[in-house]
């Protein structure tokens, strides 16, 4: 059976990652790729600072066309390159294709509203605010894997690659829903459960889960039989909003040490406590074997 959605009840998506900055960001991606109520409206790939390489973009670029070219997708979604680097400042954005996308499709007349899913920095979304202010009064939700745990906040890797773009998002008008660190670290898989569940499907399966566990193998401190898929939540929030317990916050602000500054100025935002892995894994495990049958890939 296929699951055939009406087209007024899709969701409009447009999902930013920094895809080679390890091997969570391509689960995501495919998940994404392969929900039939999203209405995918491009796909941004984006920096993830210049520690781990200096040509960090290009790097989140071509490991994305990959994974779409190893589900022949390569030509099927709009892909528009985010920033090259982080925002020198909190006024100064870093224009960009990925940025440009965004203002496109916030601005469109369209009752539905457009969520904006970020498995890195907030680069992109805090420079398309600045770039074209208008959009902080659209049906936009932003959700972000990012932050330290709450409500002390600390160091946290996607916050660590730009720091200011955060508190632009922060302190706008968005409606921002947060998936901090001590929640997207709920998703561990074991290798054993991959190799069985995605392997089999196709030279996506294959390049997944082997991608990781060779990964994982490389460095002596990496885990040595699972892996978290911490940017898994956003696929599953934009899914099911109560995918997890949430409240909502008043935003806090970040110093230079990633710490939270619960000052109480800003806007509530939703922050989550909780996902269900099962629900968002059981999901991704069943759309991949699907596709695998219907296409073969």
């Amino acid at each position: 059976m296929e699951i055939r959605i009406p087209e007024e009840k899709k969701t409009r998506v447009i999902i930013n990652t920094d895809a080679k900055n390890e091997v969570d960001d391509q689960y995501a991606i495919v998940h994404a790729v392969l929900t039939p109520s999203f209405e995918l409206h491009g796909i941004i790939p984006a920096h993830f600072g210049d520690h781990k390489s200096k040509t960090s973009l290009k790097d989140s670029h071509d490991e994305t066309m990959l994974v779409l070219k190893l589900m022949g997708m390569e030509n099927q979604f709009r892909i528009e390159d985010g920033a090259e680097h982080a925002m020198s400042d909190e006024l100064t954005p870093v224009d960009s294709a990925g940025a440009r996308l965004i203002i496109e499709e916030a601005m469109k007349d369209d009752d539905r509203p457009l969520y904006i899913a970020f498995y890195g920095p907030l680069t992109d979304m805090a420079s398309a605010l600045l770039l074209e202010p208008r959009i902080a009064d659209r049906n936009i939700k932003v959700i972000w894997i990012g932050g330290g745990d709450w409500p002390a906040g600390g160091s946290e890797y996607n916050l660590s690659n730009d720091i200011h773009s955060a508190n632009v998002v922060f302190k706008s008008k968005l409606e921002l829903w947060q998936i901090p660190r001590s929640v997207y670290r709920q998703m561990p898989v074991s290798f054993a459960e991959l190799v069985e569940r995605v392997h089999p499907y196709g030279e996506i399966g294959k390049y997944l889960v082997e991608n990781l566990i060779e990964f994982n193998n490389a460095n002596i401190n990496r885990p040595t039989e699972y892996r978290i898929l911490g940017d898994s939540p956003a696929v599953g929030v934009i899914l099911f909003p109560d995918c997890g317990r949430w409240s909502w916050k008043p935003a806090p602000e970040f110093d230079q040490q990633m710490k939270y500054i619960h000052n109480g100025k800003n806007r509530p935002i939703r922050v989550y406590e909780t996902v269900d892995p099962r629900f968002i894994m059981e999901d991704f495990y069943a759309k991949l074997a699907q596709f695998h049958r219907k296409f073969g890939r």
